[in-house]
C-alpha cells in the first residue's frame, strides 16, 4: 500500500501481482515505480495508478534493479550471476554483461558521471563506464573499468549491497563481513 501524503489518499498498485517482491526503485524524473519480482519488471504509473510496461528479466531469479539517472535505461542484477541492461524503449533484447561468477546482489548507477556499480557473492565489486547516446540509433557504450576487492566470505556470502556517493565518485559496499567499505 502507498500513501499519497499531499492528497491524503493511498493506493493499491500491486494488489494483482503474482510473485514475491525482489526490489523497487523510483524513476528519477517521472512518478513511476519500477517493481521487480522473481522474473519480471513491472513499471507503474503512480499518477496515473496503472501499469505502463512488463518486462521479463532474461534472468531466472531477479535480485536488485537500478534506474539510469537518464531515466530511459535499467540495470537488472540476478541470484544466476546475470547483469542485463535494459533500454526503455526497446525492451525485449537487453545488453547481456557476464562480469561476475557468483549471485549478483546489488546494482547501482552513480547520479551524475557515467559509471555503474555491480557486487556478488564470489567478493568482486566491478565497476563499469556506461555512457548513453542522445541518438536512439546508437547502443549504450558498457565497459568494465575497475575490479575491487575486499570484504570477506561468510556462509557462502561475501558483499551484500553498493551505492554511490551522491556527488563524487566514492563507492560504499556493505558485507556478509559486518563491514562497510569506502571505495575512492
Amino acid at each position: 500500500m502507498m500513501h499519497q501524503l499531499s492528497r491524503w489518499r493511498s493506493q493499491v498498485p500491486f494488489n494483482k501481482c503474482k510473485g514475491r517482491v525482489q526490489a523497487l526503485n523510483f524513476h528519477p524524473k517521472y512518478p513511476f515505480l519500477y517493481m521487480a519480482s522473481q522474473t519480471h519488471i513491472r513499471v507503474y504509473n503512480l499518477q496515473k495508478q496503472r501499469m505502463l510496461k512488463k518486462v521479463r528479466a532474461n534472468s531466472r531469479w531477479v535480485s536488485s534493479i537500478a534506474i539510469h539517472p537518464g531515466g530511459e535505461h535499467f540495470l537488472v542484477g540476478g541470484y544466476d550471476r546475470k547483469l542485463n541492461w535494459f533500454e526503455m524503449e526497446c525492451t525485449r533484447t537487453p545488453h547481456a554483461l557476464r562480469f561476475h561468477k557468483g549471485a549478483i546482489r546489488g546494482v547501482a548507477f552513480h547520479r551524475k558521471y557515467p559509471l555503474f556499480a555491480s557486487v556478488s557473492d564470489e567478493g568482486r565489486i566491478i565497476v563499469s563506464h556506461g555512457m548513453v547516446y542522445d541518438d536512439w540509433l546508437k547502443d549504450p557504450f558498457l565497459v568494465p573499468l575497475k575490479e575491487l576487492r575486499g570484504h570477506s566470505r561468510f556462509e557462502d556470502l561475501c558483499v551484500l549491497d553498493v551505492t554511490w556517493h551522491p556527488y563524487e565518485p566514492f563507492l560504499f559496499t556493505s558485507g556478509a563481513d559486518a563491514t562497510i567499505r569506502l571505495w575512492h
